[in-house]
């Protein structure tokens, strides 16, 4: 028999870590000059944890929390990125936005002690 109330904490705990990460993140892009447009973005392809914008460049941020930095680089992949790209153009297609804009995906990895690395264009989008 499972401990169903101890897995049901762990999972609440790593929501709540999630959360706070995501929030890490909007505050470091933010500080360089990014203005929020969504935060936990979900379509059916997939979601996207902010979608952000500097000029006319919308950016669909990934946010990645381990344990090390490089534990969270491993973690974004290319199905991960290609579901952000599908979720991306939902949210194009939503806002009617036309090809004044420029689209791409980065990504910020946190972890403890660490200063969040933003990784600007981590991966083209299909």
């Amino acid at each position: 028999m499972t401990n169903r109330s101890g897995e049901d904490r762990k999972r609440s705990l790593a929501f709540l870590a999630g959360l706070d990460a995501e929030r890490l993140a909007l505050l470091v892009m933010v500080m360089k000059g990014y203005w929020p447009l969504a935060r936990r973005y979900l379509t059916h392809a997939g979601e996207i944890d902010l979608i952000m914008q500097r000029g006319k460049t919308i950016v669909a941020v990934e946010v990645k929390a381990r344990a090390t930095l490089e534990a969270a680089e491993r973690t974004f992949t290319h199905a991960k990125l290609k579901r952000i790209g599908a979720a991306l153009a939902a949210f194009r297609a939503e806002r009617r936005l036309d090809d004044r804009y420029v689209f791409r995906c980065d990504a910020v990895f946190i972890a403890p002690r660490r200063w969040p690395r933003h990784v600007v264009n981590a991966g083209p989008l299909e």
